[in-house]
This record gives C-alpha cells, structure tokens and sequence, in this order.
C-alpha cells in the first residue's frame, strides 16, 4: 500500500529551514544517582490539569496547545510546579520516577519558555542560548536542579538518552513544534510510562509528518536523521525501528525498503 504525506504538511516541510546537528548523548554523571528502595513519589497533578485545560488533537492528528488562551492564575500554577520540580531531591528517587520527573520537567519548562516569548512562530526563534550563533532556547539553563542549573539540551542529551537508552524517549519530550511527535495529554507517572512511550512512538510513526511511503521512496522525519544513533545507527536500523511501531499497512509498505530518500521537518509552532 502506498501512503502519501498530508498535502497540508508538504509545503512546510519541505520550506522548514534545517536545523543544527544534533548533540550525541553525553552523560552528565552527577544524575545517575538514584535510590533503588526509594518510595517517594513526585505529584505531577498540576502539569495534568494544566494539558487538560489547553492541549487538543485535531482531526489531522497533531496535538496543539493553546499557549495564547493561557490563565494568568495557570501560568502562575505552572511556574509554581516547574519551582517544586527544582526542589524535589531527585536523586534520591527511583528510576522509574526520575525518568517520569525528567520527562515531565522537560516539557514543562518548553511550554514555559514558549508562554514567557509568546507570540512567537516557532521555537527557533526564541534564542536565547549562549553564544554568538544561538538558534533557539535549548542551551539556557532555565532551572536550578540539587543545585545544578540544567538546560533542555542537558535534560535531553545529558540526563534522559544516556541513561536510559531508550529511542522511545523522542517521542515523549515535545520541543513545541508540528514536526515533533505529540505532547502527551498527561504527566508521564511510573505506572503509565510505558503506555505512553509505545502510544506516542505508534501514533508518530504512523502519521505522514513521521513517515510516509510513496513507491520505493521513503520519507521519514528528520529526527530519524539527526538521532539515527539512537535507532540503530544505519538506514536498516531505522526501517526496523518504524517496522516495530508500524500498522500493518506501513509495515507491509516497508518491507521492501532498504534505504531512506529524505528527510522532513515543521519547525512551525504547534498551537
């Protein structure tokens, strides 16, 4: 079966300016911490019912947030979680709760710094990291952590995909784009991390803006590109990675695939 991208999605796709390399996973040691017997648990419920009020799915299948009809009262609330998030001594947690905390952290701290910048188009153009040639907000340390200030790049690259090894973690943290997969509709928990990594790597990639196959030619999203080390570091390791999560009909439409032709992005804000 051939699928065909969303001509809604070609033009920005294939329009979105290219984005920097992306950083190689780097351990940053400090946070490989953790309390094995720990039972402590961190409370997420003002992050839930901060999705619940403003993100939606459209019919084309992307979730949006609705950073412009945002509380004064629920900026506030989300500004006081992000500081509880910094006071929690995740190091003494358990593994599952520190990769729910991360997660959630991330997110949270991406959809603050889009309502602190708003209105913007995209997350590109909030630079506001260090260095002459700055694109976008990832470097700024944005919280204190145990003392450490850390940044999106450090929660991401230095924290979520070293230790945990896991190519599922791109589709839980969510850079305020269209081209990323969805923003999840709940806090990521210990019990539901699971469910919500194989819902969000499904969802993502069966959708045109992850994949799409026309003929012989396959186009992916350009994370697949940028972090082809995550997905098994070749073409082939990336076409086993979507067979996994794929639909029988994209499945059967890869089974002959050997290579990937191009790669696509939408930088454009998702509200």
């Amino acid at each position: 079966m051939t699928r065909l991208p969303m001509l809604a999605f070609v033009a920005v796709f294939f329009l979105a300016p290219p984005a920097a390399a992306a950083p190689s996973a780097d351990l940053w040691d400090r946070w490989t911490a953790h309390d094995p017997a720990s039972t402590a648990q961190v409370d997420h419920a003002a992050w839930d019912g901060f999705l619940t009020r403003y993100l939606r799915t459209g019919e084309d299948g992307v979730a949006r947030l609705a950073y412009g009809a945002v509380s004064d009262a629920d900026k506030a609330a989300l500004d006081g979680y992000l500081a509880a998030l910094g006071g929690t001594p995740v190091s003494m947690l358990n593994r599952p709760e520190q990769q729910a905390y991360w997660i959630n952290l991330y997110n949270a701290l991406t959809v603050q710094v889009i309502l602190t910048h708003h209105p913007v188009d995209s997350i590109r153009d909030i630079d506001i990291s260090p260095g002459f040639f700055a694109d976008g907000p990832w470097g700024k340390k944005l919280l204190s952590v145990e003392g450490e200030e850390v940044s999106l790049d450090d929660i991401e690259h230095r924290i979520l995909r070293p230790i945990w090894q896991d190519p599922r973690i791109h589709y839980a943290v969510n850079c305020a784009s269209i081209g990323c997969p969805n923003l999840q509709d709940r806090a990521f928990t210990p019990d539901n991390t699971e469910t919500l990594l194989n819902d969000g790597a499904r969802a993502y990639v069966n959708h045109p803006r992850g994949v799409s196959v026309d003929g012989d030619k396959l186009t992916v999203s350009s994370i697949y590109k940028w972090f082809k080390s995550d997905f098994g570091g070749s073409d082939a390791g990336v076409i086993e990675h979507l067979k996994q999560h794929a639909a029988p009909d994209l499945k059967a439409a890869l089974a002959e695939i050997r290579r990937i032709d191009r790669d696509r992005y939408d930088w454009s804000l998702n509200e």
